[in-house]
């Protein structure tokens, strides 16, 4: 009886352990710290393909680039769009960044765009992430977190790395909890860009 209370109790710690490094309740994952940046969720890479009668409109994001240019998620009109939410900080985005170049650099004649949302991170340091992974597409600086948060009713709002599959019609079609494998995000990209 005693042993039965005592492994109660330490389950009960271990979930309110897990509740309080998380900030909020999560199934995605539990908060971790990133290397010397922001907390962030922690999950497996799982993805789900949104059936298209249940898709919802992407939102309306805009900002600037690191690259000081003006850019909307509604400049990639009738485009697959891949939307990465990353930070030089995790090592997560780290290990997926070669991953989301290559598939860019194979799938942007078809029509697909990729567009990254830097966040919570320092520019010079989201700049040299770039330049030492190749990254060639743009991505919007959101210091604040805010424009992640604009994605909240399809990720949880530290869910970084996360990526998201948007359809030519502008609504979400897919997505990705933390980091994506080259034949996971390709074979999400090919069916969205093979609905029309």
């Amino acid at each position: 009886m005693l042993r039965t209370k005592l492994i109660a109790v330490a389950g009960a710690g271990l979930l309110l352990l897990v509740a309080g490094c998380s900030g909020e309740s999560n199934p995605a994952g539990v908060r971790l710290t990133g290397d010397d940046g922001p907390s962030y969720v922690a999950s497996d890479g799982s993805s789900r393909v949104i059936r298209v009668d249940q898709r919802l409109p992407a939102p309306a994001v805009s900002g600037v680039t690191l690259e000081g240019q003006d850019l909307a998620l509604a400049d990639f009109a009738d485009e697959v769009v891949v939307v990465n939410v990353w930070g030089s900080w995790c090592s997560p985005c780290r290990a997926e960044a070669p991953i989301l170049q290559e598939v860019y650099s194979e799938t942007r004649k078809r029509g697909v765009e990729f567009l990254g949302i830097n966040t919570r991170d320092q520019k010079a340091a989201a700049i040299a992430f770039e330049k030492n992974f190749g990254v060639t597409y743009p991505s919007l600086v959101d210091e604040t977190g805010e424009l992640q948060l604009a994605f909240r009713e399809f990720l949880p709002s530290n869910a970084i790395p996360s990526t998201l599959i948007i359809d030519r019609d502008g609504l979400v079609a897919a997505r990705v909890l933390g980091a994506t494998t080259y034949s996971q995000l390709t074979d999400l990209v090919d069916q969205v860009a093979s609905e029309r």
